[in-house]
């Protein structure tokens, strides 16, 4: 396998926003706000966390790019643009139904020896609201 591969986030984020909207599900991004990089409203940020809705309506001009989230939206009724680089985005998840995924921290380019310790060590893992990361992909039936 090539170092030079592109990051999969990204894609699977794209991927996961276009199957809520297909669906009329809200997308909710889970978002660690606590590195200077991140550019949201921090009156917003609760625990170094921010969920927000990028929904085609609850945003202007969004982009969902290979390096990072950007788009303008209102808070509070006051105009703010939003950039969220995609090493800050924590998950994305529909409001209504609560499915979506939650993505792992992933160094650029794992030692296999390395990929695997931090893969075991990913078990004592939580996320921003204290509940515990899946370990193992389940594949769920969805009925059309």
């Amino acid at each position: 396998m090539s170092a030079d591969l592109t990051p999969t986030r990204p894609y699977l984020l794209r991927a996961m926003h276009a199957w809520m909207t297909d669906n009329d599900q809200t997308p909710l991004m889970v978002v660690a706000a606590d590195t200077p990089e991140v550019r949201v409203p921090e009156e917003h940020v609760e625990n170094g966390s921010i969920v927000l809705n990028i929904s085609w309506s609850a945003t202007r001009n969004l982009e969902l790019d290979n390096d990072a989230v950007s788009f303008e939206a209102r808070f509070g009724g006051q105009p703010h643009f939003v950039r969220v680089p995609l090493e800050s985005v924590r998950g994305i998840y529909a409001r209504e139904s609560g499915q979506g995924m939650m993505f792992q921290d992933q160094p650029a380019s794992p030692e296999p020896e390395q990929a695997e310790a931090d893969q075991s060590a990913a078990a004592t893992d939580s996320l921003p609201d204290g509940a515990p990361v899946r370990k193992r992909p389940e594949l769920k039936i969805v009925k059309p």
